[in-house]
Formats: C-alpha cells, sequence, structure tokens
C-alpha cells in the first residue's frame, strides 16, 4: 500500500507557521518584544538595566507571576477567583497574629495559614460546583468576607491593622527563610569584586554588591512556572483541567472528574496567593490589612495578556508568566523613563487591549470562525 494511500484525509495539515500563529502565549510574546523595547529606547541609560535595576522589575514580575499561575490553571478549567487579593492580606495577617500575638513557632504559624486558605479555595470550589452558581459571585463575597476578617481580627486583638515583628519572630526558624532567604549570596560576591555588578563605596557596606542574592520570592515564581505548565501539558490532570473549562458536560460524560478538578484549582489558586502572603510579609518584616488589593484583577489580566480565554478551555502557563513580566517592567520601567507613574494602568489597559485583540483576530484567521 502506497504511503498517499495511508494518508488519512481526514486530517488536514498545518504548517509550523501556523500552529505558532495560534499558540495562546502569543499576545504575551508581542507584548513582552513590544514593552522591553520601548524601554531599551526610553530607558537604557537610566539603571533599569543594571543588576539592581533588572532585580527590582524581576521581583515585581515575580510577585504577578506567582498568583498567576493559579489564576491561569483555574480560568482554564472555566472558572475566576476573585477573593486571591483578600486572600493575601488575609494570609499575612493569620501569620502575624499567629506569630507574633500568640507566640507561635513561625513554621505553625505558616503551616496553618496555608492549612486554612487552602480551606478557604476549597469551600469556594465546592460552592460553585454543588450550587451552580458563578464562580464570579461565589468568589466576590469570599473577597469581602476575607478583607473583613482581616480588618477585624487585628483590631480585636491588637488595636490596629497593621502588625509588625514577623521578621523577629521567625529568625532561628527552619520554615521562614524557604520564603524569605536569599540565594547565591557567594555569587554576587564574586561578581562584585570582579567589578562585574555594582558594590557600595559609602557606609557600613563598602564592598558589598548591590545585589547580594535572588530572594525565594523569585524561586517560588520559577518553580511554580515550571509545575504549572508541566501540570498542564504533560499530565492527564491537565487534559482534565482543558476539558472541565471547554465544555463540562462533554467532560462529564467522557469520565473527567469535573467537579474534583475545578474544587482542586480553587485549592491551588489559594496556595499561590499564600504563597505570595507568606514571601511578603517576611520581605516587609509586618503585615497590613490593606495588602492584596486588586491582585485579583492583576492576576486575572496577566492570564488574559498571556492568551487564556475569558470563557475557559484555552490558556497557556508560560503565556500568563510573560503577562506578570510585561506587568513588572512597565510598573517598574515607567519610573525609570521618567514617566508620570499613574500611567501605568493606562499602559497596561493598552497592553491588555492589545492582546486581546491580536489573540482573538489571529484565531478567527486560523479557524475561520466570524
Amino acid at each position: 500500500m502506497s504511503e498517499a494511500s495511508q494518508t488519512d484525509e481526514r486530517v488536514k495539515e498545518i504548517s509550523g507557521f501556523r500552529q505558532a500563529l495560534i499558540r495562546p502565549e502569543l499576545g504575551g510574546i508581542v507584548g513582552t518584544v513590544a514593552v522591553f523595547v520601548f524601554f531599551l529606547l526610553f530607558a537604557f541609560d537610566s539603571g533599569m538595566f543594571n543588576a539592581q535595576g533588572v532585580l527590582n522589575w524581576s521581583v515585581v514580575s515575580a510577585q504577578f507571576m506567582i498568583i498567576a499561575v493559579g489564576a491561569c490553571l483555574l480560568m482554564i478549567a472555566g472558572e475566576f477567583d476573585l477573593s486571591v487579593g483578600s486572600m493575601i492580606g488575609f494570609a499575612g495577617m493569620m501569620i502575624a497574629i499567629f506569630g507574633v500575638t500568640l507566640g507561635w513557632p513561625m513554621w505553625m504559624a505558616i503551616t496553618i495559614t496555608f492549612v486554612i486558605c487552602v480551606a478557604f479555595g476549597a469551600l469556594n470550589g465546592y460552592i460553585v460546583v454543588k450550587t451552580g452558581l458563578p464562580s464570579f459571585i461565589v468568589t466576590l463575597a469570599t473577597l469581602f468576607i476575607l478583607r473583613g476578617f482581616t480588618i477585624f481580627i487585628p483590631q480585636t486583638v491588637e488595636r490596629k491593622t497593621i502588625i509588625g515583628g514577623i521578621r523577629e519572630a521567625a529568625e532561628g526558624d527552619w520554615l521562614a527563610p524557604i520564603f524569605g532567604a536569599k540565594i547565591g549570596g557567594p555569587i554576587f560576591q564574586w561578581l562584585g569584586d570582579a567589578g562585574i555588578i555594582a558594590t557600595f563605596e559609602r557606609g557600613n557596606r563598602v564592598g558589598e554588591p548591590v545585589v547580594n542574592g535572588i530572594p525565594m520570592l523569585m524561586i517560588w515564581a520559577i518553580g511554580l512556572v515550571i509545575f504549572g505548565h508541566w501540570l498542564l501539558t504533560r499530565t492527564r490532570f491537565g487534559n482534565w483541567i482543558f476539558a472541565s473549562g471547554g465544555d463540562a458536560d462533554a467532560a462529564r460524560n467522557s469520565g473527567v472528574p469535573v467537579s474534583a478538578v475545578k474544587i482542586q484549582m480553587f485549592m491551588f489558586t489559594a496556595f499561590c496567593a499564600t504563597v505570595f502572603a507568606v514571601c511578603q510579609v517576611m520581605e516587609f518584616g509586618s503585615a497590613g490589612a490593606d495588602r492584596g488589593l486588586l491582585k485579583e484583577f492583576e492576576a486575572i489580566i496577566a492570564v488574559v495578556i498571556g492568551g487564556a480565554l475569558l470563557t475557559g478551555g484555552y490558556g497557556s502557563v508560560i503565556g500568563a508568566a510573560l503577562g506578570a513580566l510585561i506587568f513588572g517592567v512597565v510598573q517598574q520601567g515607567l519610573f525609570f523613563a521618567g514617566v508620570e507613574s499613574s500611567l501605568f494602568r493606562v499602559f497596561l489597559g493598552v497592553i491588555l487591549l492589545a492582546a486581546v485583540i491580536l489573540n482573538t483576530y489571529i484565531r478567527r484567521i486560523i479557524t475561520g470562525e466570524r
């Protein structure tokens, strides 16, 4: 039998170029290139691309990446979580209450906080799948509940909404450094001694590199992106996530445990928010009731810039990471470029709109949609 006769006529050949065009990361890639080109042209000599400048926007990008990974997987599964920002503030405050006010060991405070927050995520998912209510409404209610607890609890216990002393309470703890330490210090010291990166020339830190290590926040961000991408593209559970968001009824009829998948994605989103919160309180040494404001929308925007559909069933963790990178670069880049910082959200809106239009336009061309 000839090779031509073995070819299934129902299978349509798609060129590599066309396959690249329908990748969900396309908008994120184009946006990332455009942003870097812009700031290379207008802020190259401002210090944005020296060691300290790169660290500044990398840390901000990493913050967005951590919550964007959870939001991305949940959106691909067809749901939203608007309680992410409040979860960040709530988790940070619980760590402060447990570790500082009650004097618990910091490892215990962190562990119990993770359990509580992931339980809230599970509750969100359970309510959504059991009642059929839109996740937008359910998690909007959770947003207000958690923010209310975040303000009420410290006011009742400490009579204030900012609690410090976390860094001191974490000294000598075995778990806290996993979220608040820096790694690679000797390498950066060597780079400073070799003149590759700048060192301090005044004060009691003369000779020390201006960048003395990579924060664990960035390690968590990279690790979660790698894990999320692997889960989504290399496992059966990843296929279930796509199926649950694409057509839940068809997926359920095919044997996919749609309800369990959605609940677990709500739990993972809460986990990511708690990771962000722990890293944040370890960095600042305090917890505030206003932490995490609007982070839920920033996470969703990063995911949409990265190519995910609001309707579910389509998206990419790598694309979401690129969307988060755009966030960080634009937010810090405007300062280095001498642009009014209030224009950050204008830039963000323009990038979001352009990415969505580009993704939609390319997808319609390739698929023949109208």
